[in-house]
């Protein structure tokens, strides 16, 4: 029997929600006013702050095992942000007030900074739907 190897690591879906939050916003940047795709960005982006914050533990489980605290602790205290941030939205997420969401969805451009996203990309437009997912509705 051959070794059965996980190509999806926490790693990578931290890697995948980074750029889709990245594509997220610039497609946000480009909507002229607040439309229905306007709300599956926004739900999209607050799913995947929350998605990237919950493969933290995850990624440090293995050093915390090696008795590695203090980078465990370090690794945590540097995404801390995204679960902040996610809390801060949401409640402003689901009144839909997209005035004092600006100020939140530039801190998530400067922490994300650093990641870059060709405009060829292959992640599709994961946002479609997220609205009727995080609010549990149908269309």
């Amino acid at each position: 029997m051959s070794r059965v190897i996980n190509s999806e690591s926490a790693g990578k879906d931290r890697t995948r929600l980074t750029k889709i939050v990245v594509i997220a916003i610039r497609e946000l940047l480009r909507q002229k006013e607040p439309s229905d795709l306007s709300r599956d960005l926004i739900a999209c982006i607050l799913m995947s702050l929350d998605g990237i914050y919950d493969t933290v533990d995850a990624s440090v489980e293995a050093w915390e095992k090696r008795g590695y605290w203090l980078k465990a602790d370090r690794f945590r205290m540097d995404w801390q942000w995204t679960k902040l941030l996610a809390d801060q939205m949401r409640p402003l997420v689901l009144a839909e007030n997209y005035g004092e969401l600006i100020p939140l969805m530039v801190q998530v451009l400067q922490a994300l900074d650093s990641v870059k996203v060709s405009e060829n990309h292959r992640l599709g437009t994961p946002w479609t739907g997220a609205w009727a997912e995080l609010t549990g509705k149908k269309k």
